[in-house]
């Protein structure tokens, strides 16, 4: 299941709640795909006091949820389900409100289908990044990707790892024996905006390999060496991604070539970019 929603070209990031079996979405972002304002933040805060004003408090509609952030932290953010945005949005002057009610039934019809049939979800996970312009070939390795990572971050569970700080500083050591940059480093490398860009989906083909070789090293040397706690896997990291930097620069070496590379894949060109429009368009259609 993909945490990362698409409502036209812009990313809506959510969250599933087993319990109430209802999405709930990160209000910001929703704010960000019906205004396309440059500081979505302050926009949702002003809504918020002006509704305030007229005796509506729209915070009580919202919970405070931990959702992932680009550089791969998770920090408290507004959500709300699917109808707390249906009230939200009315105090949203927007032209793409009406489409936006109707891709939020969608959505919540796909979940459930997602849940008979779990495949359903790793295919609607391949289509938003081909919807986005990423060729076949390289959505097999962003998808292959996040398989190694969710197999990493496990280990790390089990091992005694903390979540959140802990897991970024590993990360961080991982990327930095493979590429020499963290993921902070590489994000100013690639020109890409820290809060916003994930980093991997502006990762070449090489470039996700070797971070896929990093993380699957280190996965392999935690459990030969049953590594535990922040420290033995901190040392395992770094060995793992030592791996994926040597066969990196041993790559560099027999082809001339640099691995890391300033390129990522923040403009989409126009023509994918109205197929979206389209396929989004007539998908609603039949979720009026």
């Amino acid at each position: 299941m993909s945490n990362i929603k698409l409502f036209e070209s812009a990313q809506i990031r959510s969250v599933w709640n087993d319990k109430e079996q209802k999405w709930f979405f990160s209000v910001v972002d929703v704010v960000h795909a019906l205004t396309e304002s440059p500081d979505p933040k302050d926009y949702w805060y002003r809504i918020k006091k002006r509704e305030k004003i007229h005796g509506v408090e729209l915070s009580t509609i919202c919970r405070q949820l931990k959702l992932e952030a680009s550089d791969g932290k998770k920090y408290l953010t507004d959500c709300s389900h699917a109808e707390g945005l249906l009230r939200i949005i009315q105090s949203i002057p927007s032209p793409k409100a009406e489409p936006f009610k109707r891709w939020l039934a969608r959505v919540g019809y796909e979940r459930l289908e997602e849940i008979e049939n779990p495949e359903l979800a790793a295919q609607r996970m391949r289509e938003l990044y081909k919807a986005k312009g990423y060729s076949d070939e390289w959505i097999e390795k962003r998808v292959r990707g996040i398989a190694i990572r969710d197999e990493l971050t496990n280990e790390w569970k089990k091992r005694g790892v903390k979540e959140h700080l802990e897991y970024a500083i590993l990360t961080a050591e991982i990327s930095r024996a493979t590429f020499g940059m963290t993921p902070s480093e590489y994000k100013e490398f690639k020109a890409l905006d820290k809060q916003r860009d994930n980093l991997r989906d502006h990762m070449n083909d090489l470039e996700l390999i070797f971070t896929m070789l990093g993380e699957a090293s280190t996965t392999e040397i935690a459990r030969n060496k049953d590594a535990q706690g922040f420290g033995h896997n901190q040392v395992a990291a770094i060995e793992g991604g030592t791996v994926a930097g040597n066969a990196r620069r041993e790559l560099e070496q027999k082809s001339g070539r640099r691995v890391s590379s300033r390129d990522n894949f923040k403009e989409i060109p126009e023509a994918v970019k109205k197929k979206q429009i389209k396929s989004t368009t007539d998908k609603e259609e039949q979720y009026p």
